[in-house]
């Protein structure tokens, strides 16, 4: 004959099992949210002088590498990447378009999917990664940035003619898409003009700032041999 289990037992045991479940839930909630941030949280600060490509370079050496890389491999020159940044983000890795709110208060959608330091869109960021980046690439990493601007910039020469050394229509073309620039759409909107210039502008800063101190970001690992790491 089998003993009868203790009602109270059974109800002590049942709540322990769903205190215990409430609490592991609530740990990988917490856990999902602290991974989620935590990408934003160990992100480089943006530089505290972004007027001057060496003194944001001597912050950030490996941004000096990664725009590097990306001329080389695609021809746009460091110091228009870097203009495009600073105009897009401001060296912010993980920025976002601000929300519309109803009523001040009711957060509504938010005006595009751009995101990150170059600022790319959903749609053109998957066709960077289709094309030319890989599943791993991500919009909030500045090798990745840096990469997608100079493959964008190799794409609109390609469709529009464009030289890879006038960086203010480089930039309305990449504020319009190529069809855009070709109907002349940047013409009618003020905003896009100014900013074009002020792209320009900075990009011209950068590159004669960049010529006097480029030779501190070369050749400064170890398996990197002057002069064959000079350009």
């Amino acid at each position: 004959m089998h003993r009868p289990v203790d009602s109270f037992w059974v109800s002590a045991l049942s709540t322990a099992a769903s205190s215990s479940t409430a609490s592991l839930r609530g740990w990988l909630a917490v856990t999902a949210l602290l991974l989620l941030s935590g990408c934003a949280t160990f992100a480089p600060s943006p530089p505290e002088d972004q007027t001057n490509i060496c003194e944001i370079f001597r912050e950030q050496p490996s941004w000096y590498d990664y725009a590097k890389e990306s001329e080389e491999k695609w021809g746009t020159p460091i110091a228009t990447q870097m203009a495009f940044i600073q105009r897009e983000s401001s060296f912010r890795s993980h920025v976002r378009p601000d929300r519309k709110y109803y009523l001040g208060f009711i957060p509504g959608p938010r005006p595009s999917s751009a995101k990150g330091y170059a600022q790319a869109q959903d749609p053109v960021w998957g066709e960077y990664e289709d094309q030319a980046g890989s599943l791993f690439a991500r919009r909030t990493h500045m090798k990745h940035a840096t990469d997608f601007i100079g493959w964008y910039n190799a794409r609109t020469r390609a469709q529009t003619g464009i030289s890879l050394n006038n960086p203010e229509h480089l930039y309305y073309a990449y504020h319009e898409g190529a069809g855009g620039y070709q109907r002349g759409t940047y013409r009618s909107k003020p905003q896009v003009l100014n900013a074009g210039r002020q792209v320009a502008s900075l990009s011209n800063r950068y590159q004669a700032q960049l010529n006097s101190c480029q030779a501190e970001f070369q050749c400064r690992k170890f398996y990197q041999v002057w002069p064959f790491c000079r350009s």
